[in-house]
């Protein structure tokens, strides 16, 4: 392809809403374009990269014995509401309605459709296990759509859905997605981990996510560097100290902290380690009756170590708690405490509160919390001594660098991930619900056991970019490069010599099957070769009257310090073997 024939629109500068490099970068390298908050159009140069994402997804599906079809972005209500999250899903569900005023919604997945096709389609254990997958828009109305197309609300992603007789072929199938999803980000050679994950929104009973490693990632990856653990911050599992809780050596006493509201602050103003104090959040649960009418509530206590952090997703876990909470108001608090957030604590309460003390906290003497007074904090606290053990002992905190790993083989390390794929495997969750059944070989009716796979295909882009760039620009892996090769020309317009060497080297690299374009615009050399580099093309050739005197052409690698000259007789194989390797 040559230049002139196709679309080129970088910029020098970033816009101002541009938050994240990938998002800068892909706006000034002329990949995607802002429409509105959340929504962009694929210019020509960004829509290669994701046909060139697509094609290896396909790739390997397909490889894995899944079946392409493609389901509606626009869903009838009835199918939401069958499996219950028309509600559920809560304001990130577009929901529309037509000219009837029948509900539909703008698909964030498609669990609903999927199990609608099979429980119509697949009627015998004969005809499974089965996979289907589509590669379609999606639509999420995010509260803040932000980093470009991080987090978006309209975007592109891969969806599989499994559908076996039991439980033990249903691991075969999730187990096969697994392997897939390997080899394709291996394909587009991105640094990743396989982490075990919650399974959130979705639902189901054994998930793993997919993470490119990425500095400004959102998500944080728990890992083992001496073992094949890995999990995610929501599910990494922090352990009990392996020592029992020591004796009490200190009496309890009320320690005047003058505005000192913070774990950090009464540390420092008591010069004891963060890790001696308590942290105490509030949380409350509400009980419904048939009719929708509150009917109590009920305040819970939640307590963590100064230096840790509440998990939400644990403490969604907690019995009682695994129906739903939210945080406690002012009012509730004053009327169970007596006293307002910053030096609250479980011992003295006005009226009862269930407690549940992290893992750490049960194990803790010693300790100081909140009095709840103001400006004032108990220190020498003691379970049992002081206060009652705690209702429920659980492990509700992020974990930290350098806890013990859960499979006892090493220390745990953290680091930054991008989230580009997720596997789950959901039983009966929607069958069940939507009565997806199948008959068995004595003709009984028995629930189809699932699976669910995505891929956020647009969101690759940013994640790759986010891995892969320098103040230059954007570096892109071979298999999603836009153009694996650029010919830069100079004084193609000038030059009968260049012009011609140039078209028939780009003519030879076509007919050996690379993918290039020649840059004819007839640019100065520096700024073609920075449209290039900001592009991010992997290998770029430059043909100048000067070489061609020589029998030489410069070949450089979008990584290379410097180029280097290569006879012009070579520069398809050198180009071909730097291709091979990665360029």
């Amino acid at each position: 392809m040559k230049a002139s024939s196709f679309f080129i629109s970088t910029l020098k500068e970033a816009p101002a809403d541009a938050e994240v490099v990938s998002h800068k970068l892909m706006v000034r390298a002329g990949l995607i374009k802002r429409l509105s908050a959340g929504i962009y159009s694929y210019m020509p140069m960004g829509l290669r990269v994701i046909r060139k994402v697509e094609a290896i997804i396909r790739d390997e599906m397909n490889r894995a014995g899944a079946i392409e079809l493609l389901m509606p972005v626009v869903q009838p209500a009835e199918l939401w509401q069958e499996s219950g999250r028309f509600e559920k899903m809560g304001p990130e569900l577009m929901r529309v309605k037509d000219r009837h005023e029948r509900d539909f919604v703008i698909q964030p997945t498609s669990e609903e459709v999927i199990t609608d096709i099979a429980r119509q389609e697949l009627r015998s254990y004969k005809q499974l296990p089965r996979n289907f997958y589509h590669i379609q828009t999606k639509f999420r109305d995010e509260r803040r759509p932000r980093f470009g197309l991080m987090r978006g609300r309209e975007f592109t992603m891969k969806d599989a859905y499994s559908f076996d007789r039991d439980a033990t072929s249903a691991a075969r199938s999730y187990e096969a997605m697994s392997v897939a999803y390997c080899a394709i980000f291996d394909r587009f050679g991105l640094t990743y981990r396989a982490v075990a994950a919650d399974s959130g929104a979705i639902g189901g009973d054994l998930s793993q996510e997919f993470q490119v490693i990425a500095e400004t990632g959102e998500d944080a990856i728990v890992y083992c560097p001496t073992s094949n653990y890995a999990a995610n911050i929501e599910l990494a599992e922090g352990l009990a100290p392996l020592t029992p809780r020591a004796a009490a050596t200190e009496p309890l006493t009320r320690t005047p902290t003058p505005g000192k509201s913070t774990c950090e602050d009464v540390a420092e103003f008591l010069n004891v380690p963060l890790q001696s104090t308590v942290k105490s959040l509030v949380l409350a649960t509400d009980e419904f009756n048939d009719a929708g009418d509150l009917v109590k509530s009920v305040v819970w206590l939640l307590l963590v170590r100064g230096d840790h952090a509440l998990n939400e997703v644990k403490a969604g876990k907690v019995p009682g708690l695994d129906r739903g909470f939210r945080f406690a108001t002012a009012a509730e608090i004053d009327g169970h405490f007596g006293c307002k957030p910053g030096y609250l604590g479980p011992v003295g309460l006005l009226r009862p509160v269930k407690t549940v003390a992290d893992r750490t906290v049960a194990s803790m003497h010693d300790f100081i919390c909140g009095a709840n007074e103001v400006d004032v904090h108990l220190t020498g606290v003691n379970w049992g001594r002081d206060l009652p053990e705690p209702e429920l002992v659980a492990d509700i905190r992020n974990v930290v660098e350098g806890d013990l790993s859960p499979d006892g083989k090493g220390v745990l390390a953290i680091q930054r991930g991008i989230e580009v794929g997720h596997v789950f495997y959901l039983g009966t969750k929607y069958s069940k619900q939507m009565n997806a059944t199948y008959l068995d070989e004595t003709g009984k009716p028995q629930l189809m056991e699932m699976g669910c796979y995505g891929i956020g295909v647009t969101r690759l882009l940013g994640a790759a970019i986010e891995q892969n760039h320098d103040e230059r620009g954007i570096i892109w892996p071979v298999s999603m490069a836009p153009f694996v090769a650029v010919l830069c020309p100079i004084g193609y317009d000038r030059n009968a010599d260049v012009r011609v060497a140039s078209d028939k080297l780009h003519d030879e690299l076509l007919a050996s099957g690379v993918d290039v374009i020649l840059d004819d615009r007839g640019e100065r050399p520096g700024a073609m070769f920075a449209d290039w580099e900001l592009i991010g093309v992997p290998l770029r050739v430059v043909i100048s009257d000067r070489g061609l005197k020589d029998g030489l052409v410069e070949l450089q690698g979008r990584r290379d310090a410097e180029a280097a000259r290569v006879p012009l007789a070579e520069v398809v194989e050198r180009l071909r073997v730097r291709l091979a390797e990665g360029a």
